[in-house]
């Protein structure tokens, strides 16, 4: 019955449009937009995320993905021979989403994509974004809806629109069942009573008595696939004694801060990414995305397929890595470090309120290694890449030859900052570059894109 109104309405919807708007013989592209409209839309996330309270890196990567599956759910049907998420991802049923008109019909894909991102923005941090942030997603849509109406039709103006609408309030209603929907009004899931023992994560300074989202590992995965990867090698076994491959982990930690040179200092506070200080380790990355779709020119076809492909990897590192750190609860280096071997020692930026292993940095930057060298290179992961992202935080450009040296920097940084013993970044860099390339292989993504 739903699909015989809809081709009632269909048939209604054709008879009232002009021959230009409907053109079978003119392809009808989303390679054929730019994707300008919609970097500019992840760089007002980043300040939103880094303005509102309550997220901090697993809410931070929730809101970025499901606001990257959003825009390729709502351009995927422009894309020639693209599958929709819909009946990919874990649960997210094809019978629940909204159906595109006939490829015949000349949807303006900027407008449904600004309208769908737009939606999902307001979706996403509805109940803490400021009236400020709140008015910049406004004023955004409004801006490209007013520049994209000029080439449209009203008709198809309302179309594009109604149809942006429905996939954003459709991916939404999925989100909600997500297990982290409104995780940001509790972010640390008070009250919670963190597992005990001479091996366990205790807290690090006197305003965090509680560890970080330690229910986040329950979260829906949008691979289940992923979640083979949220297994790691176990941590080498605690010890105090001093010949033990443990204490020579955390003696490495102890005598790299004492030994960092002013570059490792630079390095560790580069790659840093405190919430509300910056947009976290996922807005960086989704930064370095949106720079690198601007080097190369992308169009918005390659645009939402790299946001939807870095979103789904990074939300999926974060349940995967927080799993691994709940399911061994383990003491933080400097912990260990102050009781058993220096009480003086200083890290040299603040450690974060959750256990050890394995690393939240190294994981998710993983991910985006892999992502960057599917979508960027012939597979060797060979780029000059000039990291702009972190200059409007205060900090310069740092330059790299290839991605897997940019994701081994960024890991590496955790081991400089007295945070992260080498075993957290090492095995963590491990479980995303295998969530990354996953979600590469087990997603029908469209090929060649532009």
């Amino acid at each position: 019955m739903k699909k015989f109104y809809y081709c009632i309405i269909t048939i209604a919807f054709i008879a009232g449009c002009t021959n230009s708007e409907i053109e079978p013989s003119k392809p009808n592209n989303v390679a054929d937009y730019s994707a300008d409209f919609l970097r500019e839309w992840f760089k007002l996330e980043c300040r939103i995320v880094k303005e509102t309270a309550g997220f901090l890196p697993p809410q931070a990567s929730r809101a970025f993905g499901y606001v990257g599956i959003t825009a390729y759910e709502a351009a995927y049907s422009g894309i020639p021979n693209a599958k929709p998420l819909a009946g990919q991802l874990n649960r997210l049923l094809a019978a629940g989403m909204p159906e595109p008109l006939p490829l015949n019909v000349r949807y303006h894909w900027g407008i449904v994509v600004n309208t769908a991102v737009a939606d999902m923005m307001r979706y996403m941090f509805e109940k803490n974004i400021s009236p400020a942030n709140l008015a910049k997603i406004n004023e955004l849509e409004g801006q490209y809806l007013s520049t994209f109406a000029e080439t449209t039709s009203k008709i198809l103006r309302e179309e594009s629109v109604k149809h942006g609408k429905a996939v954003a309030f459709a991916i939404y209603e999925y989100s909600k069942t997500d297990g982290g929907h409104d995780s940001y009004l509790n972010p640390f899931s008070r009250p919670f009573t963190p597992v005990t023992g001479i091996d366990k994560w205790v807290p690090t300074d006197a305003k965090n008595a509680t560890t970080l989202s330690p229910n986040w590992y329950k979260c829906r995965p949008a691979l289940t696939s992923n979640m083979a990867f949220a297994n790691p090698p176990k941590p080498i076994p605690f010890s105090l004694e001093k010949q033990s491959n443990f204490y020579k982990q955390a003696i490495q930690v102890y005598e790299q801060v004492k030994s960092n040179t002013p570059e490792q200092v630079e390095i560790t506070k580069f790659w840093a990414d405190d919430p509300f200080a910056t947009c976290t380790p996922t807005g960086h990355t989704f930064n370095i995305l949106t720079q690198l779709l601007e080097e190369t020119n992308a169009t918005l076809e390659k645009a939402v397929v790299g946001y939807a492909m870095l979103g789904i990897g990074e939300m999926d590192a974060f349940i995967a890595c927080w799993k691994a750190k709940y399911d061994y609860s383990l003491i933080r280096p400097v912990s260990y470090i102050q009781k058993y071997i220096d009480p003086d020692f200083k890290t040299v930026i603040g450690t974060p309120a959750f256990p050890a292993y394995t690393s939240g940095h190294a994981t998710e930057i993983g991910v985006g290694e892999r992502i960057f060298t599917k979508l960027f290179t012939n597979g060797d992961g060979n780029y000059a890449l000039t990291d702009r992202s972190q200059v409007q935080h205060g900090f310069a450009p740092r330059k790299f030859t290839n991605f897997a040296q940019m994701a081994l920097e960024c890991a590496n940084s955790r081991l400089y900052g007295g945070i992260h013993y080498d075993m957290d970044n090492q095995n963590g860099l491990q479980m995303g570059r295998g969530i990354g390339d996953n979600v590469s292989k087990a997603i029908l993504w469209p090929s060649n894109v532009k």
